[in-house]
């Protein structure tokens, strides 16, 4: 049996301070902001948050069409933040079993639906529940119009999401090269 020589020598070395800290970083993609994606995302959240705070702001809870249209205000203005931060940090990059284009398709397809619900609700109980004129009366007007556009921004989002889907006539190189989103 061969010995084990008795010489050997070994070194000990701890990793270098702040090392780990830089790997698990997350850094935020600028050019995410700069794509359709990002930018119909950012339009969404503002949007939103505008139909929520609008409705929000008056007695809402009086009538039940408004508790609707909070319900989808608020529901998908969260998820979309979630997504949001997912594709800023490219966290969706990590997560590479999920399906993201189609994912992100069924989503904007679903909100584009709830928006439409919620846009009729809301537009047609303006007059029903407030006097011409008053204060909620403006701010249920005015969430009816930004729920309109949500909605329409979240159809262009679905257009957008379904080219991606179905690959949208680009090739692996130029969908790898642009991060993932059109």
């Amino acid at each position: 049996m061969a010995e084990f020589p008795s010489k050997v020598s070994t070194r000990t070395s701890s990793p270098a301070q702040g090392a780990g800290a830089s790997v698990s970083a997350l850094r935020p993609d600028l050019g995410f902001l700069r794509s359709s994606l990002g930018a119909l995302m950012l339009l969404q959240l503002v949007l939103g948050l505008l139909v929520w705070a609008l409705i929000a702001d008056t007695p809402y809870h009086l009538y039940p069409a408004y508790g609707w249209v909070m319900f989808v205000a608020v529901f998908l203005w969260l998820v979309t933040i979630v997504f949001f931060i997912l594709y800023l940090f490219q966290l969706h990059m990590k997560l590479y079993m999920v399906p993201w284009p189609l994912v992100l398709m069924i989503f904007n397809v679903g909100a584009t639906v709830l928006y439409i619900t919620a846009f009729i609700a809301c537009s047609a109980a303006v007059e029903l529940t407030s006097l011409k004129g008053t204060r909620p009366y403006n701010q249920r007007a005015a969430a009816s119009f930004f729920s309109c556009l949500v909605m329409i921004a979240y159809g262009v989002s679905s257009f957008f999401s379904f080219q991606a889907w179905r690959g949208g006539g680009s090739n692996a190189a130029t969908s790898q090269m642009a991060g993932g989103y059109a």
